[in-house]
C-alpha cells in the first residue's frame, strides 16, 4: 500500500543476527522513530489471554519457573515444525502488526520524528514491505552472525540453520530492498553507511 503520510517509513531487513537492531539505533540517533516488532512480540507473549491460548496448545513446557512464556522453549517446538509455527503466528503476528500501526500513527505526529523505522525480522514473510517507503537490507557474513548469536546466547549453529530456514532467502531480501548497507567492520563503518543512506532517503523522498 501507498504511504499517505509525509514521514518516510523505512523498514530494515536482513539475516539473523545481522546487526538490524545495531541500524534503526544508529538511525534513532539521526532523529528517527523506531518500532521494535522483537520487543512487541515479547510484550504480547506475556498478556493472559495469549499465554493462556498458547499453554493449550503446546504445553505448560513452555513457561519458565515463574510462569511466563519462555521464548527459547517455545522456538525449539515451532521452529522444527512448520504448522507449530503456523499456530503461533497466527496468534502473535495479528496483535504485533496492529501495535504496530498504533505506533505509526503515534509516530506520524510527531513533529520531532524525521522518519519511521519498522525493525522487524519477518517484515517481508508478513508483507510488510508494501508497508514501506524505503526497504534497507543489512548484509553480514554467515559466521559472524553465527558467532554474534551464540555469543548472546541465542541459540547454536544448529538452530540458527533451522531458523533461517524459516525465513525468506536473503538474496530476495536483498532484491527487494532499495538500499544495502555491509556490516563486516565494525560500528563507526556502520553508522557511516547509514548517515549517508538517510540523508539520501530525506534529499530524495
Amino acid at each position: 500500500m501507498d504511504n499517505p503520510r509525509k514521514k518516510p517509513i523505512i523498514g530494515i531487513v536482513g539475516g539473523i543476527c545481522c546487526g538490524k537492531s545495531s541500524v534503526a539505533t544508529a538511525l534513532v540517533k539521526l532523529g528517527c522513530k523506531a518500532i521494535d516488532a522483537d520487543k512487541i512480540a515479547h510484550e504480547v507473549l506475556q498478556q493472559k489471554g495469549v499465554k493462556a491460548r498458547l499453554v493449550g496448545i503446546f504445553g505448560d513446557t513452555i513457561l519458565d519457573a515463574r510462569g511466563r512464556i519462555d521464548r527459547r522453549k517455545l522456538g525449539d517446538i515451532v521452529f522444527t515444525d512448520t504448522d507449530n509455527l503456523s499456530l503461533l503466528n497466527d496468534i502473535v503476528h495479528p496483535l504485533v502488526l496492529a501495535r504496530a500501526e498504533q505506533l505509526i500513527e503515534q509516530y506520524s505526529g510527531a513533529p520531532e520524528a524525521k522518519a519511521i523505522v519498522l525493525d522487524m525480522p519477518l517484515l517481508l514473510e508478513v508483507g510488510w514491505e508494501n508497508r514501506c517507503d524505503k526497504v534497507i537490507f543489512v548484509e553480514c557474513k554467515r559466521q559472524l552472525r553465527v558467532e554474534r548469536a551464540k555469543k548472546m546466547g541465542f541459540f547454536n549453529e544448529n538452530q540458527f540453520k533451522i531458523r533461517e530456514n524459516f525465513q525468506i532467502s536473503l538474496d530476495k531480501k536483498a532484491d527487494i530492498a532499495d538500499n544495502a548497507i555491509n556490516n563486516n567492520s565494525g560500528f563507526s563503518a556502520l553508522v557511516k553507511q547509514v548517515t549517508d543512506i538517510f540523508s539520501y532517503i530525506m534529499d530524495n523522498g
